[in-house]
This record gives structure tokens, sequence and C-alpha cells, in this order.
């Protein structure tokens, strides 16, 4: 689309003006959100998102408003499939409830920045060198081997273990947590609280989980202008929808090998794409190779719509049998619970 610059300031200035509300409206005083706040402001952020979609389709067409609809569907995915770290991350640092939300939105801040960055490198990039949609390609191939093989378990307790260390290390802090703050006196001394440790753990995450979602919307579409704004709300609404289904996220159990199958089709979208604008000399000498299919982006829209369907009702029908049988969602006994010293 030929997005004009107006469009884009306007743009960037909503999703941060978002950003704001969402600090002094909620953030901004602690607390621990019900059930109704979270599936309210949810729900509000993705109509909001699904609205600027309608938007997209009405102004840039049919194939525009497909990309970003794509684009935002496995965003979206990919951010729930991300839920688990921040739920282990929280958990090893032992964030109290009501000090998470802004963990989270701080988190989703630095994730904007950091996306916003890589957009406009990838952009850069994919104008000056073609031959990038094969690496592309075949970094999802890798992510979606390595995400079928791990499916939900992101090997949480070692490796943050590790992260908590290696920070203490650099960073000198307190051992407890004084509110919200990110520095405390302690003996006349002024150090950092676990509530920085806590938001640079989150935000070097974010940095890393750019490193999948990035190559992955640019396998649905090329365009800068859907590529931010199907992330960005993507990320809006993030922090309610942790509160949300945190108590369901054990329960998706074949989230990770859905979006392995979405990662390795979009990495053959992207292959199929690059042999097309193929450019490599060693490749069909140099030429474009014009028997490999361009799949259509109705195409791409379903096949990822029908997966995250399949993995989210597969996971809660399984789930839900092995809890009747007295197991854990995933299959292993529970833990029995000791009685009460009497």
């Amino acid at each position: 689309m030929d997005v004009p610059l107006f469009v884009w300031l306007l743009t960037i200035a909503g999703i941060l003006g978002l950003l704001v509300f969402d600090f002094f409206s909620h953030v901004r005083t602690p607390h621990v959100p019900h059930i109704k706040e979270s599936a309210f402001w949810s729900a509000f952020y993705v109509g909001l998102a699904i609205l600027f979609g309608v938007g997209i389709l009405v102004f840039g067409g049919g194939q525009a408003g497909g990309e970003y609809f794509a684009g935002w569907l496995t965003e979206k995915a990919l951010s729930v499939d991300n839920l688990f770290v921040f739920l282990i991350i929280m958990s090893s640092f032992a964030v109290p409830k009501e000090y998470q939300q802004k963990v989270l939105l701080v988190g989703v801040a630095i994730a904007l920045v950091a996306r916003g960055v890589f957009i406009a490198l990838g952009v850069t990039i994919i104008e000056n060198f073609s031959w990038v949609f094969y690496l592309f390609g075949a970094l999802l191939f890798w992510l979606a081997w390595s995400q079928a093989r791990s499916g939900n378990d992101h090997g949480g307790d070692e490796g943050d273990s590790r992260l908590i260390r290696t920070l203490r290390k650099i960073i000198p802090t307190t051992e407890d947590y004084h509110g919200d703050k990110l520095t405390a006196r302690v003996d006349g001394k002024r150090l950092f609280t676990p509530m920085l440790l806590v938001m640079v753990a989150i935000g070097l995450t974010d940095v890393l989980f750019a490193l999948d979602s990035i190559p992955a919307i640019f396998g649905l579409t090329q365009d800068a202008f859907i590529v931010f704004t199907a992330n960005a709300f993507s990320l809006l609404g993030l922090r309610q929808l942790y509160f949300l289904i945190a108590g369901l996220l054990e329960r998706l159990i074949y989230l990770g090998q859905g979006l392995a199958v979405i990662l390795g089709f979009i990495g053959v979208k992207l292959v199929f794409h690059a042999m097309h604008v193929n450019e490599l000399p060693f490749i069909n000498g140099g030429e474009h190779i014009e028997w490999a299919p361009e799949i259509p982006i109705w195409f791409s829209l379903g096949f990822i719509m029908l997966t995250i369907a399949v993995a989210t009702v597969a996971s809660l029908v399984v789930s839900k049998r092995r809890q009747d049988r007295g197991l854990t969602p995933t299959g292993e006994p529970k833990q029995p619970v000791e009685a009460d010293a009497k």
C-alpha cells in the first residue's frame, strides 16, 4: 500500500496513546486485575485490531486486508506462546501479582521498539537483497523444527535461574521488592530492586521473540505498514490476555505444535516467493523460477486460522480427558497434596 506520512504518524501516535492510557488507567495504581476487567479489555483490543483490519480492507483492498489479518493472527498466536515464557520469568523472580501489570506493560513497550527496529532493517534488506527470502525461509524451518520438538516446554527452570544469577552479578540489587520501585536505599546505599531485573529479563526475551516473529510476518507480506501494525495490535492487550488466560496456558498443550506447523508453512511460502524473485546466479542461472507456485493470501489466512483452531480444540479436549483421569494436562501424575498436620 502507498501509505501517506500523516497516516503513519497518526497510527504511531494512536498506538503510543493507547500505551499511555493503559499505564495511567490500569498500571499506575498497582492491583491484581480481576477476570471481568481482563476479559473486557482483552475483547476491546481484539475488537480494535479487527476494526483496524477492516479499515485496511476498505482503503487498501482485499489483498492488503488479507495480509493484515493473516499477519495479525500469526503474531497473536506467537504472542500467546510467549506468555508461557513470561509466566516462567514472573515465577522465577517471584514478582507479586499486583506489580506484574507494570512489568508486562514495559515489556510491550520494549517489544514495540525492538520490532520497529527489526522491521525497518528487514524492509531495507528485502528491498536491496532479494536472496534474504531464502535465509528467512531457512530460519523459519529451523524455528518450526525447534518448536515442534520442544512444544510448550520452554526449559524455564534451568535457563531462568542462570539468567537470574547472571543479572544479579551484573546489577547490584536488593533481596526484596520495594513496591514497584526500581531502586531503593538499603544501609545508606542506593541499590536496584528485583523489579528492574525482571524488566530487563522480559525486555531481553522480547528482543529474542522478534527474531522469529518478524521473519514469519515478512513471509506473509512485505508491506512495512501492515507488518508494523499487525505486530503492534498483536502486542496491545497482551497484558490483559496474560491475566485472563494464565490458568489456561498449561492446558494449551498443542499450541507449540500448531505454531510449528504455521512457521513451517510460512517458510515454504517464503521459499516459493524467493524462487519467483531469484537473483542468485547458482540457482537456475540467476533467473526467476516460474514453476514455483505463489500461495495466495486467502489460502494462507485460512490455513493459519484452521491450524490455530485445531491446536486449541485438541489441546482443551485432550487436557480435559487427562485431568478426568487424575493426570496433569501434559499427562504426568498429579503430585499428591499433603494433608495439614493436626
